[in-house]
């Protein structure tokens, strides 16, 4: 009976942690969309959202409303089954990825100790590599079943780009485990809170910049948003979606883009650790909602850097973006994996 009730305490704990953590994701990506038009004011000199609510801040729930209430259109021409799996799938994917992060350190509450991360495996980075595979489909399922020449192209390109990318960001990914040796997110956290260890960014400058740049094209951001070209493929391959399955798309890029932001966080910078904190000195609960609040400002950090490269550079050329991935990106990250190889093997003799 004692085992039945700690089980059922167990699932209770971690289904509260994962609406929890959906209800925040989509609450962080409903106010990225008003961030970036926010922040594109302010780089362009104009004021911005200002109208719904003091200083505009009921904006995306108007935005989301009107996504919410407008029409349902699926085409006559497309394949009605994909046309509503391609968004669904999109906006499932993004949400995967959050059941692997450590969002902060273990909480004692009720005389038991509830860690803050759905799932610790030892495979997590390959897991989250598995799901943001799978979320290419969800571009190529809903251009492909639209019927439209345009919204095809723009799903061949996002599919073109998302195989090229991972593999620089896979290398990029293989030199931090020369260093850590483990693909456990909370294990490399742990590392790098241990005394005399410093972020993995110190060690690992050149890798980072290249999952930096791999996780702009990844999240289909500016500069490398090509599957959602408006001045060359209309409006790219949402184009024909309207509503909540257009809602589904944009919501999924912005997820996407937190996700990836806290992830960098976790692997470069520390996750919920801070420097001169150390938790044996503090109550376990202030310990705990430093960790969150560390990690949550360091993704904002992440995702006002995503939103000012936006409005700061143009657009690549497809050439260009392919060029970058193949020609730069993954020669560069062979050569950082090599010198990271030869050097752990020197310390190690």
């Amino acid at each position: 009976m004692t085992l039945l009730a700690v089980d059922w305490a167990f699932l209770l704990e971690k289904f509260i942690l994962v609406a929890i953590i959906i209800l925040a994701s989509l609450f962080v990506a409903m106010y990225e969309t008003y961030a970036e038009r926010k922040i594109a004011a302010w780089l362009q000199d104009r004021v911005g959202p200002n109208r719904a609510g003091p200083f505009g801040i009921f904006q995306p729930l108007a935005d989301g409303g009107k996504l919410f209430f407008k029409e349902e259109i699926i085409p006559n021409s497309s394949n009605k089954f994909l046309f509503i799996l391609g968004p669904s799938l999109a906006m499932l994917t993004a949400m995967m990825t959050c059941a692997v992060i450590p969002w902060g350190d273990k909480l004692e509450l009720f005389g038991r100790s509830m860690s803050l991360q759905v799932a610790d495996i030892n495979v997590a980075m390959l897991y989250i590599f598995a799901v943001v595979s799978v979320g290419v489909y969800g571009i190529m399922i809903g251009g492909w079943s639209s019927n439209n020449k345009f919204s095809l192209l723009a799903a061949l390109r996002g599919a073109s780009q998302v195989i090229s990318y991972e593999l620089g960001m896979g290398l990029a990914l293989i030199s931090l485990i020369f260093i850590t040796g483990s693909l456990s997110l909370k294990t490399i956290v742990e590392q790098q809170m241990q005394p005399g260890h410093f972020w993995n960014i110190v060690y690992q400058p050149l890798g980072f910049l290249i999952f930096f740049v791999c996780a702009l094209a990844e999240c289909n951001r500016a500069p490398f948003d090509l599957p959602e070209a408006e001045s060359e493929l209309n409006m790219g391959y949402h184009q024909e979606y309207s509503s909540m399955k257009l809602g589904f798309y944009l919501f999924a890029e912005y997820v996407n883009m937190f996700i990836s932001s806290v992830i960098m966080a976790t692997l470069f910078f520390g996750g919920y650790a801070l420097p001169f904190w150390h938790a044996a000195d503090h109550a376990n609960w202030l310990n705990v909602l430093v960790g969150v609040v560390a990690l949550g400002g360091k993704t904002c950090i992440f995702i006002f850097i995503f939103i000012w490269i936006r409005w700061s550079l143009p657009r690549f050329r497809y050439d260009q973006l392919m060029n970058l991935g193949w020609k730069g990106l993954i020669p560069l990250a062979l050569f950082n994996m090599l010198i990271t190889a030869v050097v752990v093997l020197l310390q190690n003799h």
